[in-house]
């Protein structure tokens, strides 16, 4: 596709719909991706940064004057319809995707998503649990020397059930299940910066404690010892 590995990650995940909103959009490469391909009738852009979305409006000038795209300024949802078909959040922390999809006014459970949180992954995946998610894809990737998580899901349906153990709500579904090259060497890496820490001296109980425990868990996953 031409993008980064990130960028080209995350558009590969993305499905055919009729209508899109790339939320946090910054220079809006998933949604001339999505346009460019016939992936879409309408893409929305938004962005809380001025700056970041003009870029995106400049490099999508055309279809935002064939009225096949509209720009928003603005935090989260806001400016996004509840019935958009499909959405993309890539780049926020978790609790902040977190935060936009549970909203009072303008949040929801997007009918099809692509979320990729930077951090705190398992707070993401337990609130999409417990407020109507189901999750489809949930691992990570390596990509331009830096590690993601990325989580693509829909809305649940009324007669559905899903359910990930304490295990899979901090690590991921498919990481566990399929133990993927890229997941793996995240584990290692994490594994190996727990073990540094706890060579330090003067650590305090409570930091060794929590550094120990995360030293095990971390080298249960390593050696596929979860049942």
């Amino acid at each position: 596709m031409g993008y980064s590995k990130r960028i080209d990650t995350l558009c590969s995940l993305l499905k055919k719909t009729t209508s899109f909103a790339d939320v946090g959009c910054d220079h809006g490469y998933c949604s001339k991706y999505m346009l460019e391909n016939g992936l879409c009738e309408f893409a929305i852009l938004s962005d809380i940064s001025k700056g970041s979305l003009q870029k995106a409006e400049t490099l999508l000038n055309e279809y935002i004057v064939q009225g096949k795209a509209k720009a928003v300024l603005g935090n989260g949802f806001f400016g996004v319809p509840k019935d958009t078909k499909e959405v993309l959040i890539a780049g926020m922390g978790g609790e902040e995707i977190v935060a936009i999809v549970s909203h009072e006014k303008y949040g929801f459970i997007p009918e099809n998503f692509v979320f990729q949180p930077m951090l705190n992954p398992e707070k993401l995946r337990a609130y999409l649990l417990e407020n109507g998610g189901y999750i489809e894809k949930d691992y990570t990737f390596l990509a331009d020397g830096k590690f993601y998580d990325v989580i693509v899901g829909r809305k649940r349906t009324v007669e559905e059930k899903q359910s990930y153990t304490e295990w899979e709500i901090e690590f991921g579904r498919d990481n566990l299940k399929e133990r993927g090259e890229d997941f793996l060497k995240r584990i290692s890496r994490r594994l190996k910066d727990t073990q540094s820490f706890l060579q330090r001296e003067n650590l305090q109980d409570k930091s060794r404690v929590e550094l120990l425990q995360r030293k095990y868990r971390l080298e249960r996953v390593l050696n596929d010892e979860i049942v």
